[in-house]
């Protein structure tokens, strides 16, 4: 059995001893033949696919502008949240297919699609 850490200084040492979160690799960027980042999003009932690629700020979903899918302002802002944090806003198009859940919960899934194919389409110098 693992020993018993008693302490918040023998946690500190053995926490520092693990070599396996030091020695991980950079993360390597994933695009398709066209420069596209592929991601799913998942928020309650509803599953969103996600494409991402450099371009003007445009977003359709299902084949609509986001100001005619997302008719909300607040729905509007949860999609801009990803750019925003990431400091890429209007560099980046989105195309996005949605089902299942309400208008709120396909919001959210396609903003955690978008957050994650942001990460796949830039190498980071550190893992995340």
């Amino acid at each position: 059995m693992a020993e018993e850490l008693k302490s918040l200084d023998e946690l500190k040492s053995a926490v520092a001893a693990t070599p396996a979160a030091v020695a991980s690799a950079p993360r390597e960027a994933q695009r398709d033949s066209l420069g596209r980042s592929y991601a799913t999003g998942k928020r309650k009932d509803a599953v969103a696919r996600v494409w991402v690629k450099p371009g003007s700020g445009k977003v359709v979903v299902n084949g609509k502008d986001i100001a005619q899918y997302f008719a909300r302002p607040v729905l509007q802002m949860i999609l801009r949240q990803p750019f925003e944090v990431a400091g890429v806003v209007g560099q980046y198009d989105v195309y996005a297919t949605v089902a299942g859940g309400g208008l709120s919960g396909q919001a959210g899934a396609v903003k955690h699609g978008i957050s994650k194919a942001l990460q796949l389409h830039e190498r980071a110098s550190a893992p995340l």
